[in-house]
């Protein structure tokens, strides 16, 4: 689903304009980016969790060359999903 969709679909569920709706999906995604670049994690309950994770230095490969390199430590944003989610995603596709 692309950001548009997401706009789309919000506006006929809520009853909204789509301008309105891109206006509320903006500010909460404007919201969620600005919290986790201050090292905060975001818990959106039915969803998940965004938090700041810590990838280690290691070694890689240049795939042209096969030259061995070092890859530098750096932050990342880790999503765990929740457990209604993650069961969600698991029954996607099956019969009950």
């Amino acid at each position: 689903m692309t950001q548009t969709e997401l706009i789309n679909k919000v506006a006929e569920e809520q009853g909204l304009s789509k301008a309105k709706s891109e206006k509320v999906l903006k500010a909460v995604l404007s919201t969620i980016k600005e919290a986790i670049s201050k090292g905060e994690e975001v818990r959106l309950s039915g969803l998940g969790t965004f938090k700041i994770g810590q990838r280690s230095e290691r070694k890689g490969r240049n795939p042209r060359t096969g030259e061995e390199l070092t890859i530098p430590a750096k932050k990342v944003v880790r999503f765990v999903a929740n457990k209604a989610v993650r069961e969600a995603v698991n029954t996607v596709g099956t019969s009950k």
